[in-house]
């Protein structure tokens, strides 16, 4: 067992000079990092909400959003596979009144086969052989499909996963602010944005829904019913703020010529002739063949740019618009555009959200714990520095120098991987120190016991190792599966905590274990001591 070939000691050696070196930048601040050579490492451990300050936000979904528009989408549903049917079904007096969707079938002997069809696209929810929507026939000849609780309960999940996605892309475009982002609950939303002072700018970013809709204006309407708020039938009134006519509303066509669902790229750009910010975007390929035929069909006529249910532009359409591309100008600044153009990259939000919670924490507060974390570190640092000095002398020695490399290599692997460091984590780095030298404890009373034996000191060494290595990898087992059901389950800074202590727990057993036995091993190769002292 203490055998240790030359190429295990260069080995051993190489990790622990790779630790250390990803390591060292977390010492020194960003500025300076980002002027050392290319060839060095430059990663350094990120700090959490907590240490480094920064917004919090608690997003809460509005499910009464997500019932609306399963609603809406039953109707069209309905609609569409009416008309697909074979010989298609005549429907008429289409409801969505009272949370439900209904339609009566003009021809009574065709009811069975609307309701079969109805029924196959509904989907079922879990094991219990629940479904998402109940469909039932009153009065003989009218359908009417209700939502089901778990059904609603399912689409919110979902909602909610895809919510939390858009949320993420919107906030961290770029993947480098680490941000926290996880559900709670089946309708909430936590942000943690590390290191930004601007909660409002957050929730303006986050406040918008970001669906984009391109409609025909509605030429025919009654200016005096639109005063009124009405709009004919297939219309409807929407605000326009920015409209040159001076009324602040517009008729719309109720079918959208192209949705942002069939965007694929959106940035922020200027107008080559008044210079202005505006949004260039692109759609994809049955978007653009789809934008290019409704245009070629309505030359002359305007169309109506709607964000989230507000027209913000309303251009004449000179000639038709081939190629996929489309140009989002209004009244825009720089910023603006660019956050619009965040919005529609990453997507639409599937369901409202609403922030019931807001704080700002201070770096002051953070700084204040780094302190107070650091100050712990070194005190506990110090005094098993000592302990195990006094305690086991040459083995001691060794031990100390495993447990400040296990602290290196804790840093540095945390560096590498971008994991962020919040307050909780240095609790769990704290607690790695002292657990550290534990089965450096273990092995030299073991040596200890052996030695006693009368043994000699090789082999008290090695039955040393041999027998505390056992115990030792079944406690760190243990350590780690909590420290996996800690990550699991838990969110934000408790994830923190598992993942400070579970790198902890890798980098100790190979600094007490591995590290140690090399050191032992060179000491007795060069040395060949007499008598063993510890």
């Amino acid at each position: 067992m203490l055998d240790f070939p030359r190429w295990k000691v260069w080995w051993v050696s190489l990790l622990l000079v790779v630790g250390v070196a990803f390591a060292v930048p977390s010492f020194f601040p960003e500025e300076q990092v980002a002027k050392w050579p290319s060839f060095l490492p430059r990663m350094q451990v990120n700090l959490g909400l907590d240490l480094a300050g920064g917004s919090h936000l608690l997003l809460e979904a509005d499910t009464s959003d997500v019932a609306q528009q399963r609603i809406a989408l039953m109707e069209e549903t309905v609609r569409t596979e009416m008309r697909r049917a074979s010989p298609r079904i005549q429907i008429g007096d289409i409801s969505t009144s009272g949370g439900k969707v209904s339609f009566m079938v003009r021809d009574p002997a065709r009811v069975d086969a609307a309701v079969e069809i109805m029924r196959s696209i509904t989907q079922p929810i879990g094991l219990g052989g629940q479904r998402d929507w109940n469909v039932n026939v009153i009065d003989t000849s009218r359908i009417v499909l209700t939502p089901t609780q778990s059904g609603l309960g399912a689409a919110l999940d979902s909602a909610m996963d895809v919510a939390r996605e858009v949320v993420y892309n919107r906030v961290d475009p770029d993947g480098t602010r680490e941000v926290t982002i996880v559900r709670q609950g089946s309708d909430r939303i936590l942000v943690q944005v590390p290191g930004l002072d601007d909660p409002e700018g957050l929730k303006e970013l986050l406040g918008k829904t970001a669906r984009l809709d391109f409609k025909l204006v509605d030429l025919d309407a009654d200016p005096a019913q639109l005063a009124q708020g009405r709009a004919p039938p297939g219309s409807q009134v929407l605000p326009y703020p920015d409209n040159p006519m001076g009324v602040p509303y517009i008729a719309v066509e109720r079918r959208a010529m192209v949705t942002g669902d069939q965007l694929i790229d959106a940035q922020q750009g200027f107008d080559a002739t008044t210079n202005e910010p505006v949004v260039n975007i692109r759609f994809d390929g049955a978007g653009g063949r789809r934008f290019a035929r409704v245009t070629q069909d309505n030359v002359g006529k305007p169309f109506a740019i709607i964000l989230d249910d507000v027209v913000i532009s309303a251009p004449n359409i000179n000639e038709p618009i081939l190629g996929g591309q489309a140009q989002i100008s209004g009244s825009f600044t720089v910023e603006s555009a660019n956050d619009l153009a965040i919005q529609l990259r990453s997507g639409k939000l599937p369901v409202e959200l609403k922030v019931v919670e807001e704080r700002t924490v201070g770096p002051d507060l953070g700084a204040d714990s780094i302190r107070l974390g650091i100050i712990a570190g070194v005190v506990g640092t110090v005094l098993v520095l000592a302990f195990m000095l006094l305690t086991y002398g040459r083995f001691g020695v060794y031990a100390n120098i495993a447990l400040i490399l296990n602290v290196l290599l804790i840093l540095g692997i945390m560096a590498i991987f971008n994991a962020t460091l919040t307050l909780p984590g240095i609790a769990g780095f704290v607690l790695t120190i002292g657990a550290a030298v534990d089965a450096n404890v273990i092995i030299n009373e073991r040596i200890r016991e052996e030695a006693r034996r009368g043994r000699t000191i090789i082999s008290s060494i090695e039955h040393g190792y041999k027998e505390a290595q056992t115990a030792i990898f079944d406690a760190n087992i243990t350590n780690v599966i909590a420290g996996m059901l800690l990550f699991y389950f838990g969110s934000g800074p408790v994830r923190g905590f598992a993942v400070v202590m579970m790198i902890g727990i890798v980098t100790s057993v190979f600094t007490a274990v591995t590290v140690t036995r090399m050191f032992v091993s060179l000491w007795l190769g060069r040395k060949r001591p007499t008598a063993l002292r510890i």
